[in-house]
């Protein structure tokens, strides 16, 4: 009986050390954070930028990780509250020792986080277009700067559509930002702004926007409405009979997958304006879409910040293997250096901004649901995240003001 029980407790002592030493040997997960809305208004947009993210850290895990170690994605669905995205990103980095964080879409959501990445020196990948007015030595900044998207965008509308332009978007700092960029450049070239109206974000209310466009009769609209208004946007256009061959509207929030979700028909002919479209012919476009179908389906269509999302893991994972080093300030340092052949052309990083030398592209909406590319810069474009050449000291007191009236946050909060 003695010797049984002695067998058994070697037995289980081999066991032990057998898991102890495969412990040893197996590589510790390098842990990163995922913040995007799988829930609430920014749904319709954030959760196809979630599945690209993912797409790319299992493309690189199948291929080895990075330093020989597996990336661990930590996925939070952020409800489309950047208050509770901040609590999370704090979380993250606190608790769970995350070493980047991968994510948001508005610029409220990315103004909430930027404190909590420079207090903790860590690091956010942000994958969208913005207003500009920004910098930060703790955020990559991988959408387009103001005169990626928006300036460019202003100047064709105006040679293109005409000179009579009326302004729309969701009551947050991203949509004003940009309506002053317009408002002054529209008055530069001669044009005019024939009306300007906001809508809560996630609202329906959308009723005034519509009676001043049928009243008015623009040229061409200038769209900034975020998320899942959309929808009640263009539809409450087309009940009043306001057709894209008639009045067009030119969107800087709306890409193939917010198209797909709206219905073709509703905004076919309409044009948005982005670095990106799933329509390009080059051969590492067509890649990417082959293995994006591969993942998530043969009907998924992908969008300018889906892409940005996916590229901005190759360059951190690039920068990570450089740095030999996976801490977030070996790999800020080392992500000022990288450049990478992109799905959209060439794009590097700017070491004195953070932001992305990008080409832009206008495209319009096809009966297909994909954008035919009416315009094209041609050659990737330096961002200037400060507009106009005026110092950063003037837009950062006209950002403030927004926050302050709406009570120290980033989006009108209504009632």
């Amino acid at each position: 009986m003695r010797r049984l029980s002695f067998r058994i407790l070697a037995i289980i002592s081999l066991l032990g050390l057998g898991l102890a030493l495969f412990s040893i040997r197996r590589p510790q997960p390098i842990k990163v954070g995922i913040l995007h809305a799988q829930t609430g208004t920014m749904a319709i947009s954030e959760i196809s930028v979630l599945q690209a993210t993912l797409l790319a850290i299992d493309e690189i895990n199948a291929r080895g990780g990075v330093l020989g170690r597996p990336l661990e994605a930590l996925v939070v669905d952020t409800r489309s509250d950047w208050t509770f995205a901040a609590q999370e990103a704090e979380r993250l980095i606190q608790s769970e020792q995350v070493v980047t964080i991968f994510g948001c879409w508005t610029s409220a959501c990315r103004k909430t986080l930027k404190p909590v990445v420079e207090r903790t020196n860590h690091l956010l990948m942000y994958p969208l277009q913005y207003e500009g007015g920004e910098t930060s030595p703790n955020i990559i900044y991988l959408g387009a700067a103001p005169n990626q998207q928006i300036i460019p965008a202003v100047t064709w509308s105006l040679a293109r559509l005409g000179p009579r332009v009326m302004l729309v978007g969701s009551d947050y700092i991203f949509p004003h930002i940009a309506n002053a960029i317009i408002r002054e450049q529209v008055q530069a070239l001669g044009g005019e702004i024939v009306g300007e109206q906001y809508v809560l974000l996630g609202s329906t209310e959308v009723q005034p926007l519509v009676n001043q466009i049928a009243e008015t009769r623009p040229d061409v609209i200038l769209n900034t409405i975020n998320g899942d208004t959309n929808r009640a946007f263009f539809t409450e256009l087309r009940a009043r009979g306001i057709t894209a061959d008639q009045v067009p509207t030119v969107s800087f929030s709306l890409a193939e997958p917010e198209v797909q979700q709206l219905g073709i028909s509703l905004v076919a002919g309409d044009y948005a304006a982005w670095n990106y479209f799933q329509s390009l012919p080059t051969p590492e476009n067509q890649a990417f879409v082959a293995r994006y179908r591969a993942r998530y389906g043969a009907q998924s269509v992908i969008s300018d910040p889906m892409e940005a999302a996916y590229i901005g893991v190759y360059l951190w994972a690039q920068a990570v293997d450089e740095a030999q080093s996976p801490t977030p300030g070996d790999i800020r340092t080392a992500l000022l250096r990288q450049s990478l052949l992109a799905p959209e052309g060439i794009v590097s990083i700017d070491a004195a901004t953070q932001h992305l030398w990008k080409p832009v592209r206008i495209g319009q909406i096809a009966t297909d649901g994909q954008f035919q590319i009416v315009w094209d810069s041609q050659n990737a474009v330096r961002p200037e995240p400060y507009p106009f050449g005026r110092p950063p000291a003037s837009w950062h007191s006209v950002i403030a003001d927004y926050q302050s009236r709406w009570r120290g946050q980033w989006a009108n909060p209504g009632n």
